[in-house]
């Protein structure tokens, strides 16, 4: 009987720590998946014409983008042209609609935006989720002698 008694209580005390790692496990998961899901990695700005706006996804539809910053370089050592064009992601359907107008009406406009740490296929295609949209009113230049 003692031998059997020490089977058992050897069993329970293994199946304890199991289910001890198994919850440590599972917690470290849902952490870690909120964290990708709501951390941020950076937030900022980027000015320019919304060239492109457009609903894609097969089941999960996101707002893709493109902006163009507008500036010109000269080819670098590599002889390559940089690329103008700043890929993002909107998940708000309103914040979609200004970036629509100002894609039709041509006028320049300050995207504001999160950088996420992973991109997610309900979330955009892209790192860069453009929360809020502000119309760039440029003041000209002063010319000479003003």
């Amino acid at each position: 009987m003692a031998i059997i008694d020490s089977v058992q209580s050897a069993g329970r005390t293994t199946w304890k720590w199991i289910k001890r790692v198994l919850l440590l496990c599972i917690l470290l998961s849902i952490g870690w998946l909120c964290f990708i899901i709501f951390a941020t990695y950076s937030e900022g700005t980027r000015t320019g014409y919304v060239t492109k706006i457009s609903k894609k996804g097969y089941v999960f539809k996101t707002f893709e983008g493109e902006l163009n910053t507008g500036f010109f370089t000269n080819a670098g050592p590599t002889g390559k042209i940089p690329d103008n064009v700043w890929y993002f992601s909107v998940s708000n359907a309103d914040v979609a609609a200004e970036v629509q107008k100002a894609s039709e009406t041509n006028n320049k406009v300050t995207l504001y935006y999160h950088q996420k740490y992973r991109k997610l296929f309900f979330r955009g295609e892209t790192e860069y989720i453009v929360y809020k949209v502000e119309p760039n009113h440029e003041v000209p230049a002063p010319g000479p002698g003003q």
